[in-house]
């Protein structure tokens, strides 16, 4: 059974355990999990694509419209995929869904009216990563972590950070990747907004750049800092901190464990290093898929880690985090966006030596 095929029995046991006729699928990250990767994404500030998916007990249905059919027919390969097209011209209204799916008990992956929301359930479904998926993935962490750190190593002081993110961006794009998410702020910017988006502050000494990159709709995080000059002791032991926190959270991060337990262990690395509240600040992260994050851990979330899943964690204190992209593997985890060639923090635990990004220090 090949992947595609994998995903189409998942589907039909979602609707089997929900009582359901068929499932909609509105987000462009469901429609690419579902087609093994296809771009229905044209507007990127939308989470909504060129087409939409109906799947019901016995029909595959493509919902798109006159101006989109050919490329997804053509370069996405949905027609091959046994997608039956449902199209109308663009200028008409796109209410294909409502003679399709009358009667017919609906499940959806977002708000729709008359259909029960699943979003959740299909966000965990789409963190199922099939080994297919998994070599795309490593791909993806390793075009990633080439990305962000081509950038990092081409700062000057005195540039913005918009054209830091600028850079960022086509050092993505060169490698076939989408920057999803591209932050980049320096200085005082860092520990002052943790969602600093790009503005025109010029680099004085301290950078952030943070990405998000996607391909094949799978998404991959991670994070780097660059430093002109010495740092000073205490970023030093920030980012220390930072790191165990990190490697609490990965170490935890192992098959037959729940997200809420993992999210408590990384809490109490937070006290352990004496931050206590640091975590109220920004979310912990979970487990990634074709989201940035599938789904926010909560000391409540029951969600058990499997092997093969992906996960990114960001612990953070003040103007420092860290940020990595790993698999859960059989006997030990994989971090996908790892270089060696970028320097890192070594940090031992009863678990054994670890190593994690540390901030690139240019003197």
């Amino acid at each position: 059974m090949n992947e595609f095929e994998r995903k189409q029995n998942r589907i039909q046991q979602l609707l089997s355990e929900h009582n359901l006729d068929a499932l909609l699928l509105l987000r462009t990250s469901s429609v690419a999990w579902a087609t093994c990767g296809a771009r229905t994404h044209i507007n990127l500030a939308s989470t909504t694509g060129a087409g939409s998916l109906l799947v019901t007990r016995s029909n595959r249905f493509l919902i798109t419209s006159n101006l989109e059919a050919a490329r997804l027919e053509q370069e996405e390969g949905l027609a091959a995929q046994g997608w039956e097209f449902c199209v109308k011209p663009w200028y008409e209204p796109q209410d294909q869904n409502a003679h399709l799916t009358r009667g017919l008990r609906l499940g959806a992956d977002n708000a729709f009216a008359g259909a029960t929301d699943l979003s959740r359930e299909i966000a965990w479904m789409r963190v199922q990563l099939t080994p297919e998926e998994g070599k795309r993935f490593r791909d993806l962490g390793y075009r990633c972590a080439q990305a962000i750190e081509a950038t990092a190593w081409s700062l000057q002081p005195g540039q913005s950070e918009i054209e830091i993110a600028a850079r960022q961006s086509y050092e993505c794009e060169r490698r076939g990747v989408q920057a999803v998410v591209n932050i980049v702020a320096t200085d005082w910017r860092i520990a002052s907004y943790r969602h600093a988006l790009p503005t025109e502050k010029k680099l004085e000494r301290y950078a952030m750049l943070v990405l998000c990159g996607r391909r094949h709709g799978l998404v991959c995080s991670t994070t780097r800092f660059v430093h002109f000059g010495r740092l000073s002791t205490e970023l030093r032991r920030k980012a220390e901190a930072t790191a165990k926190i990190a490697v609490a959270f990965f170490v935890a991060t192992r098959p037959n464990t729940s997200l809420g337990e993992i999210f408590k262990i990384g809490i109490r690395a937070y006290a352990a290093e004496g931050h206590f509240d640091e975590w109220h600040n920004h979310h912990q992260g979970g487990p990634t898929g074709y989201e940035a994050r599938e789904i926010f851990a909560t000391a409540d979330s029951p969600e058990i880690v499997t092997v093969g899943q992906a996960y990114t964690w960001n612990p953070s204190i003040g103007d420092m985090r860290s940020v990595d992209t790993f698999i859960v593997g059989e006997t030990e985890n994989e971090i996908i966006t790892d270089n060696p060639s970028w320097h890192s923090i070594t940090i031992e635990t009863k678990g054994g030596i670890f190593h994690r990004s540390a901030i690139l220090e240019v003197l």
